[in-house]
């Protein structure tokens, strides 16, 4: 069938798209609680750089082992299920942080008892709750990815994984303009439990309005033909994988691939430096400007509102390099090289950022926009290369490397803003993380091209 004969029918697979944007603004919403609320948790109960770090990083590492599993709970539950069951579980776990003291102090208490101390009460707990945030939220990606591979052909999935994935921007823009009011009048507690909250009433219109095309009523005939019109590959782009009509597809197989690699490795190298811009920007304001409470508000909502349009503009480059003849893959490594050159804005953002604290903002804009456009590209690069069945899985695998990545950027950040913050001038500590962060995408975009050169997609049925 030839794709560019077939023109779009109906809209519902943008249907789906909203709903998929908005769990994800509720999911970031979720995860960006704590970092608001950082400054005043540092003072209330004592924390070091170290301790938060401690908090931030055990998330990561259960994100990442969660994400592992969530992609085989998400191929075997389907989209439907496997999404629903995730929100009701991060939703959960986001309102359990309310308790996070009363959970420490229990905690504390048994593992005393077997003469183990480990943390304080308030880290311990908060550690629990984040354990359990990272199971629930886990599920989003793999989810989405999924979904966008059944509702829409390759040629639109990386545009629309940019629009649903912009709404992790959102997220993190009405987190600091809601999250220091709500603590304001109501306290931290209220603010965890009314921002999880959020989760159970989107619950409620997806398990009306999804349903896998080939079962939705509300999908027209002409749109369910469009959605399938790139299935089709030609013979001499395949590679078949060996048991092929087997229907388990395992991990060990999957680890086979070059394909599975690029991604890892892209992921493991590049996840870790959004995740620092999401849990440390309070912090850096507050550290080098001395910017707390509400004045977070602009700066942070300035730099996700970049990220936004990174995300969706960077879904978007690889159709015009498609219109213009490229093959799929060919025109998302076009842009995601492209994209991987914005990072270096951020060097300069320690530099001059004696001038005005707007300049490292507008510059850390930049790198965080890059983020999420090189986001749309790569988490497509899974449904370009490998059948339906098994993109939870692999986006699963990937979505393990980057939360190992983000352990580690999160661990030795905290570590070198403590050790320089004890000499002094903490202010070399985030050069160095900016630094790391700037390079990181070309690092990431050369492994990538090393491993998968030519577009040749994985073939498992």
């Amino acid at each position: 069938m030839n794709q560019l004969a077939v023109k779009p029918a109906g809209k519902y697979r943008w249907t789906i798209c909203a709903l998929l944007f908005v769990a994800t603004t509720i999911n970031y919403l979720d995860r960006q609680v704590l970092s608001l609320l950082q400054p005043y948790l540092e003072e209330k109960f004592k924390w070091t750089n170290s301790d938060y770090a401690n908090i931030t990083a055990v998330f990561q590492f259960a994100y990442a082992v969660s994400m592992l599993f969530a992609g085989r709970i998400v191929d075997w539950l389907d989209t439907k299920w496997g999404y629903g069951w995730a929100i009701i579980l991060w939703s959960l776990a986001a309102m359990v942080h309310a308790l996070s003291i009363p959970i420490g102090e229990g905690i504390t208490t048994l593992l005393g008892w077997a003469g183990i101390s480990l943390f304080s009460v308030s880290v311990t707990g908060f550690i629990v709750s984040r354990v359990l945030l990272a199971f629930g939220e886990a599920g989003n990606f793999p989810a989405a990815i999924k979904a966008i591979a059944e509702y829409f052909p390759k040629k639109e999935r990386s545009f629309a994984t940019g629009i649903f994935n912009s709404g992790a921007n959102i997220g993190a823009v009405l987190a600091p303009l809601t999250i220091p009011w709500i603590y304001a009048n109501w306290g931290w507690e209220s603010a965890f439990v009314l921002i999880g909250a959020c989760g159970f009433l989107w619950l409620i219109f997806w398990l009306i309005f999804y349903e896998k095309p080939e079962k939705q009523k509300r999908l027209g005939a002409a749109e369910f033909e469009y959605i399938n019109s790139d299935r089709e590959i030609q013979p001499d782009e395949l590679e078949v994988v060996e048991g092929a009509a087997e229907s388990k597809v395992t991990w060990l197989r999957l680890l086979g691939y070059k394909q599975t690699w690029a991604f890892i490795f892209g992921k493991m190298l590049t996840d870790g430096i959004f995740w620092f811009f999401l849990f440390w920007l309070p912090a850096y304001l507050k550290a080098q400007y001395n910017i707390v409470g509400e004045g977070v508000m602009i700066p942070l909502a300035t730099v996700y509102s970049l990220s936004m349009i990174g995300s969706i503009t960077g879904g978007w480059l690889p159709m015009h390099f498609i219109k213009k003849g490229y093959n799929v893959f060919e025109g998302r490594i076009k842009a995601m090289f492209i994209i991987a050159l914005f990072p270096l804005a951020i060097l300069a953002a320690q530099p001059l950022g004696g001038i005005s604290y707007w300049i490292p903002i507008f510059l850390i804009g930049i790198g965080a926009a890059a983020h999420q456009a090189w986001s749309a590209n790569i988490f497509t690069t899974v449904s370009d290369m490998f059948p339906k069945r098994a993109i939870g899985s692999v986006v699963g695998m990937g979505g393990m490397a980057g939360g190992l990545g983000g352990v580690f950027v999160s661990k030795i950040s905290g570590a070198l803003f403590d050790h320089y913050k004890a000499l002094g001038h903490i202010e070399t500590g985030y050069t160095i993380v900016f630094t790391v962060s700037a390079i990181a995408y070309l690092v990431a975009w050369s492994l990538i091209k090393l491993l998968v050169p030519k577009y040749k997609p994985v073939v498992l049925d």
